[in-house]
């Protein structure tokens, strides 16, 4: 099992995700400095709140550039509900940003309509669209829990999962050793707890 470094800038309340890789029996690291993002086994990114003031926050802690190398490096690296988006080239909210750019595509905001009000908020389910490590052991179809505003557009190759709001949008993408999920598998109960387990053990490849 990987330890595993949880980046801190302050975009996140990380105590159900640590409560969750406990529960586990992960050796976990708050990691808030480009030595502690370099010398990361892996990597989760969470994130809540806005594209542009998470991209700040990362760029403020000077991250950027940490994290790019810990992926350049092959060790894994998951992204979670914000923190997946940042893994984009840019973001419209909060003015616009540029992101990670470590996947190509853009975020932007979900439609509304009086059935499906915007924030996305609830369990859903998320569509299997491909194989990968951390779906194992999870079948396919079965339920995340969601709260966001905004969603990805990328190309169909990145897309691992897909889920129903209203339209169709990406809930989980992976390149290479980054996977991003829209979800939130700390609260996901045993499915997220699951994924958790399977990216603990993941070591980067496909």
């Amino acid at each position: 099992m990987n330890r595993i470094g949880i980046i801190d800038v302050g975009i996140g309340n990380l105590g159900s995700l640590c409560g969750a890789l406990y529960e586990l029996g992960a050796d976990i690291d708050i990691v808030t400095t480009q030595e502690a993002v370099l010398t990361s086994e892996a990597l989760i990114l969470p994130g809540v709140g806005s594209f542009t003031h998470g991209m700040r926050a990362i760029e403020s802690a000077g991250l950027s550039d940490a994290i790019r190398r810990h992926v350049v490096d092959g060790r894994p690296l998951l992204g979670i509900c914000l923190g997946m988006q940042l893994l984009f080239s840019y973001g419209d909210e909060g003015g616009g940003h540029a992101g990670l750019s470590l996947i190509s595509g853009t975020v932007r905001r979900l439609p509304e309509s009086p059935n499906f009000p915007v924030p996305h908020v609830g369990w859903n389910e998320v569509a299997v669209r491909d194989a990968h490590p951390l779906w194992q052991g999870i079948k396919p179809g079965v339920d995340f829990y969601f709260v966001h505003s905004y969603h990805i557009e990328c190309d169909t190759r990145y897309v691992f999962g897909e889920t129903e709001y209203g339209d169709t949008f990406p809930s989980a993408v992976a390149f290479a050793n980054v996977f991003g999920v829209q979800f939130h598998p700390e609260k996901s109960q045993r499915n997220g707890l699951r994924f958790l387990e399977n990216f603990c053990h993941w070591d980067g490849k496909c």
